[in-house]
């Protein structure tokens, strides 16, 4: 059915276009964004490849400082009533916003647009490892310190794998957040050359009237966007499966 609805969809925007012949400049058709995507792919997956490259590695920085601050904050109700308020205002601030101070401060405009993606991508980590962490039975940990359990034996065997649903989770949260703060970045930056990302070229599209190829990108990084979320959908489902 999803397939069915999309050709629909496709088959009459093209009919649209065209009975009301749309210059491409205003509203190019299925086809004409079809036919860009395949003149331009090797510039836009390069693209696109850069982009997806700093999502990543911002992914990667995202939880493993998220679950490191995460188990901070379970070890102390101070720590957590402490630090959880500033995570919250980070978390409301609007990347847009901080992200050019970032770029300022950061000379290395690759760092800083990583730095952009892993804090738009650390909440969710922090929040749900947290709440996962604090979820552990009562009785259980009664029982591990009845056994003179230590805390690094807890935290191992009893915390994370009770907080590992709430943790892929967060990760999953999180995936798209990276991606979406690695193109916020990269229009706040809006640097050229060829290590420009898929925002750049869409910026770039926009700036020369070019919209099927705007349409083009858009399209890629749509698609990025769904591969991201099921990959990482499927490993989440491999490890509670498998722990």
């Amino acid at each position: 059915m999803p397939a069915l609805l999309a050709i629909a969809v496709l088959a009459a925007w093209e009919g649209v276009v065209r009975l009301n012949h749309i210059p491409p400049y205003v509203l190019p058709g299925p086809v004409l964004i079809a036919q860009t995507l395949w003149r331009d792919a090797p510039d836009l997956l390069a693209a696109l490849i850069v982009t997806l490259r700093i999502a990543l590695e911002a992914l990667v920085i995202a939880v493993v400082g998220g679950l490191a601050l995460a188990v901070l904050l379970v070890q102390s109700r101070w720590i957590e009533r402490s630090v959880y308020p500033w995570l919250i205002a980070l978390q409301v601030t609007p990347i847009v916003a901080i992200a050019p101070l970032i770029i300022i401060w950061v000379d290395d405009v690759s760092v800083a647009l990583l730095i952009c993606a892993a804090v738009v991508a650390f909440f969710p980590i922090v929040a749900n490892a947290t709440q996962g962490l604090n979820s552990v039975d009562a009785g259980l940990v009664d029982l591990f310190r009845l056994y003179r359990a230590s805390r690094w034996q807890t935290l191992v065997l009893l915390r994370l794998p009770t907080a590992l649903p709430y943790i892929l989770g967060g990760v999953r949260i999180s995936g798209g957040l990276a991606l979406i703060g690695a193109i916020v970045a990269e229009f706040v930056a809006g640097t050229g050359g060829s290590e420009s990302g898929l925002a750049y070229r869409i910026l770039e599209a926009g700036y020369r009237l070019q919209i099927p190829r705007l349409f083009a990108a858009l399209l890629l990084l749509s698609t990025a966007g769904v591969l991201m979320h099921a990959a990482l959908a499927w490993v989440s489902r491999y490890l509670l499966r498998h722990r």
